[in-house]
């Protein structure tokens, strides 16, 4: 990553800025939009410069790339997986991850809660839904959901926070609205169904954060805006 601090900053205040005008645009308060600093393939030193600058959280996509970076950040920050989490990750992930965002299956969800309870911790989750019903992205599909959600609320080492979602890649801006809308209609039907309020809506990255916000999304997750361009991607993990 050859990005000075200053430079840093000023990427930060653009998105910032950019996230404040799609608020105002959507009647939102800007407070209620975070923003989750993703990481991944960047070093250690953009976990530094996300805490330095004030952001809460970073976003990893890997289990073992996040572990081996949080041990190298001495800064306070929280850590979030927002990659595919495979079952058998299941237990490193809980032990090193404040929040995981990307629970899309009933075998994933007791690997958590089992891994969670053997550590004494109550894990924060999120849903992944397949909004977009794009094959190529991860996530339960929204038809599946309550049942995914049900079990997830009778896990008592897990609390879940919300839900998310990827949009599909698509150089038209209205699949990625539709997506994000779909999300929120899918949210606030499940919260009225379970009697839960699933405040987060973790949805929306660089390109296409302002549709996301306009839907209602509580967490935007930006890395491209904040670090520039990723190193090239490493094999699958295994």
């Amino acid at each position: 990553m050859n990005l000075s601090y200053e430079e840093f900053i000023k990427r930060a205040d653009a998105v910032k800025a950019r996230i404040a005008q799609a608020c105002s645009r959507a009647g939102r308060a800007a407070g209620g939009v975070e923003l989750l600093a993703v990481t991944k393939t960047h070093p250690a030193a953009a976990a530094e410069y996300a805490a330095r600058y004030g952001i809460r959280a970073v976003g990893e996509n890997r289990v073992q790339e996040g572990v081996e970076k949080r041990s190298q950040t001495r800064a306070a920050v929280a850590w979030e997986l927002i990659g595919h989490l495979q079952s058998n990750k299941a237990a490193l992930a809980a032990r090193h991850f404040d929040r995981i965002q990307s629970v899309d299956s009933l075998k994933l969800l007791a690997a958590l809660d089992r891994a969670a309870g053997e550590l004494g911790k109550r894990l924060p989750i999120l849903l992944q839904i397949n909004a977009g019903h794009d094959p190529a992205k991860f996530g339960v599909e929204p038809e599946d959901a309550p049942g995914l959600l049900e079990a997830a609320l009778g896990k008592t080492n897990l609390r879940v926070d919300g839900l998310m979602t990827v949009a599909p890649l698509s150089p038209d801006p209205a699949v990625a609205r539709a997506t994000f809308e779909n999300l929120r209609t899918i949210r606030d039907g499940l919260a009225t169904r379970f009697g839960t309020p699933l405040r987060e809506l973790s949805m929306g990255m660089t390109g296409d954060m302002d549709a996301a916000i306009a839907a209602g999304s509580t967490m935007i997750r930006v890395g491209t805006a904040l670090f520039g361009e990723r190193a090239p991607l490493q094999k699958p993990e295994t």
